[in-house]
């Protein structure tokens, strides 16, 4: 069971602003952008390392989205559910995503 995307969704997790929800929509966006640009560049035939170095810059940028998100979890969510009791699952979920996102 996911903790902050279950069914049961206001027991389980502390909702995001407003703000924290433009600040992501924001980034992700940017992100889109730089991804229609890197197509463009494959498009118009441009120069493997310059291709590259967006490649590179746009992993940052969703890593950088990611491990905010990660660090929101677990202030918010996992620290909830310790507060309630439920922490055992909420910190093995937690570590399951870390695991997946540091591959």
């Amino acid at each position: 069971m996911s903790q902050c995307h279950d069914n049961d969704i206001n027991e389980k997790m502390v909702p995001r602003t407003k703000d924290e929800i433009e600040s992501i929509l924001k980034r992700l966006k940017r992100i889109e952008g730089q991804v229609r640009g890197v197509q463009r560049m494959v498009e118009d035939n441009r120069y493997c390392i310059d291709i590259l170095v967006q490649i590179s810059a746009i992993n940052a940028a969703l890593k950088k989205v990611g491990l905010n998100l990660l660090e929101r979890h677990a202030n918010h969510c996992v620290s909830k559910a310790i507060r309630e009791g439920n922490g055992q699952e909420s910190i093995r979920e937690l570590m399951d995503v870390i695991k997946q996102f540091s591959k």
